[in-house]
């Protein structure tokens, strides 16, 4: 058992552009949405979450979510599901919505739809951990990327050159001198309820790892990130 409440949140606005209805696109089978909705049931069965919840500002993601058998309270309001809203917004409108109800949590766990490869064990584990040592106020799942770093960024000046990111870009840096960097890779955000309602922040400055690997770690965004998923996860590309 985790030594806090926990609320789970599977965020899922209706309004997506890189690939249209996203949250309910087909994966396996399934909606996408399904496989973060099973994830937080499955917590809630190990004790270390206490509520798993969806939030949504779609009629339609909300019956789907209910046919997958998600837990949708409430709808959250449309000025919270803009393109242009903060995650912040939405998790505090949950908070309020159970506070007003005599519920209250510890930490608030992000479950985004569009990072569903999970493991709930690896998850539960973290959990615990994050709660056993008391100092940090988030946990992020990352992965380990041994050669991507600013040495070989450039951003696109939109006339057909790059300009880079680091100056020491063509030094002749050894891939082994570049050093492993840790990549966030959306699948797994726990947060102090304090630390967010302090700051407004979902991510502190210090926040404890969770290690994910590579294959596992595709965030949805793009119809190319769609193809790869689907065939990690469904052993094909349509």
């Amino acid at each position: 058992m985790s030594s806090g409440r926990v609320l789970a949140i599977v965020p899922a606005r209706g309004g997506s552009k890189g690939i249209p209805r996203k949250n309910i696109v087909d994966v396996c089978g399934k909606p996408l949405i399904a496989w973060s909705i099973a994830t937080g049931r499955q917590l809630v069965e190990t004790g270390t979450v206490a509520r798993a919840v969806v939030s949504t500002d779609d009629v339609e993601i909300a019956r789907v979510a209910r046919s997958c058998g998600g837990d949708v309270p409430f709808m959250r309001p449309v000025e919270l599901a803009t393109d242009q809203a903060k995650s912040i917004g939405y998790i505090l409108h949950a908070l309020d919505w159970f506070a007003e109800r005599g519920e209250s949590f510890d930490a608030v766990l992000l479950l985004q739809p569009t990072s569903p490869q999970r493991d709930v064990d690896a998850i539960a584990d973290a959990i615990r951990k994050f709660f056993a040592q008391n100092e940090a106020d988030s946990l992020i799942s990352c992965y380990q990327e041994d050669y991507i770093n600013d040495l070989v960024m450039y951003e696109d000046e939109g006339t057909g050159y790059l300009k880079p990111r680091n100056p020491l870009h063509n030094k002749g840096v050894r891939r082994q001198e570049h050093g492993p960097t840790m990549v966030r890779n959306g699948a797994v955000y726990l947060t102090r309820v304090d630390y967010l309602r302090h700051t407004g922040q979902l991510i502190c400055d210090r926040p404890m790892l969770m290690r994910m690997s590579k294959r596992h770690s595709i965030d949805l965004d793009v119809p190319d990130d769609l193809i790869l998923l689907r065939s990690a996860m469904c052993g094909s590309a349509s």
